[in-house]
């Protein structure tokens, strides 16, 4: 079960100064501790994708590397053809603690 540890006005969105005073609140830590933590779980999800490999952070979620083929474009204001080149992609898929979370589910 997830517990509510932050929370934004309605119509706005959680940015990552306010994720990291609610963890410094929650846990009983300084706001640099808690920052700390959090630059290290972003560190370890993008190393992981670096390395392809899958970031699951059961029950929450999981990140996901896909390629995105190279294809051709069409440019909107000219409407030419513009090649786009092969990139990475993050993939996320929700688990099923938040699925059940933001559809109120206990």
């Amino acid at each position: 079960m997830l517990n509510t540890v932050f929370s934004a006005n309605e119509g706005t969105s959680v940015n990552k100064t306010q994720l990291v005073d609610s963890i410094a609140a929650a846990a009983d830590l300084s706001r640099a501790k808690a920052a700390a933590v959090l630059e290290v779980v972003f560190n370890q999800i993008t190393e992981a994708l670096i390395k392809d490999e899958k970031a699951i952070l059961d029950p929450f979620c999981r990140f996901t590397l896909k390629k995105r083929e190279a294809r051709v474009g069409r440019n909107p204001r000219t409407g030419d053809d513009l090649q786009i080149p092969e990139t990475n992609v993050v993939g996320f898929k929700p688990g099923k603690a938040l699925k059940d979370a933001v559809n109120g589910k206990k």
